[in-house]
Order: structure tokens, then C-alpha cells, then sequence
């Protein structure tokens, strides 16, 4: 099961659901919002469920097989102030492969990275889940 977390308006995450459900139709696709707004957009870029808040992220990243979302969602108070220390830690905790699209904001820098589009970022993204789950099975 993948696991797409977003926030804030959830552009990130509707990019990625987009893009995973179109290479990847057949593996379940959950999206968790750090807010209702971000989830309506992930479900309407066609997540086969979503739910919103604190807890659905707890619970999801137990589950999950992958991961997949801003850098953010493992930093305490990122996505202006969205990110609970329980969300970042259980996403961290997560046995799930975590693939992350490094943001540079949340007053955190990546360096030692191209900086490349979001659209690119996506892209990169996409590709990585879908190599990991090739290599599972």
C-alpha cells in the first residue's frame, strides 16, 4: 500500500497521486491530509481513500508499504505548523519505504541536490516507488 501525505492546499500530493495512479493502477493508494482541503484534492486526483489529521497518519504509516510525500512531513511544525512531533515521528518510526521531495522551506536545506522542478521531483518520485514495488516482487 502506498501512502501519498500532503498538506497546506495538497499540490504536492495531487501531483503524486496523479502520477502513481496512472503507472501504477493496481496498487492501493492511500491519501492522508494533514487537512481536509489537502485530502479533497488528493482524493479528487484519485486516491482510493483518504482521511485527515493526526491520527490517520499515525495509523497509515503503520500499514504502509511506501511512503511518499514533501520532505516536511518528517519535521516537527512543518507546513506552517501542520505537522504535529506525533505525525513526524510515526512517519519516521514507519517500517514503510519513505520517499521524500526535497522542499527546500520549512526552514530546512538539502544540500548536495540539483535543484530540479517540482514537476521533476515528481517525477523522480514516481519512478522510485515504482522500481521499489518491481523489486518486491
Amino acid at each position: 500500500m502506498i501512502v501519498v501525505i500532503d498538506g497546506q492546499g495538497g499540490k504536492i500530493g495531487k501531483m503524486l497521486v496523479e502520477q502513481l495512479k496512472a503507472r501504477l493502477p493496481q496498487v492501493p493508494l492511500i491519501a492522508i491530509g494533514t487537512n481536509s482541503i489537502a485530502t479533497a484534492t488528493m482524493l479528487k486526483a484519485g486516491a482510493d481513500a483518504g482521511a485527515t489529521g493526526e491520527n490517520p497518519v499515525i495509523v497509515n504509516a503503520r500499514q504502509a508499504d511506501v511512503i511518499v510525500g514533501p520532505l516536511g512531513i518528517i519535521i516537527a511544525d512543518a507546513l506552517l505548523g501542520e505537522i504535529t512531533p506525533k505525525m513526524a515521528q510515526a512517519i519516521c518510526q514507519s517500517r514503510a519505504q519513505k520517499i521524500l521531495l526535497p522542499v527546500n522551506r520549512c526552514h530546512t536545506t538539502i544540500v548536495g541536490l540539483k535543484e530540479i522542478s517540482l514537476n521533476e521531483a515528481v517525477a523522480l518520485a514516481v519512478a522510485e516507488v515504482e522500481q521499489l514495488l518491481i523489486e518486491k516482487e
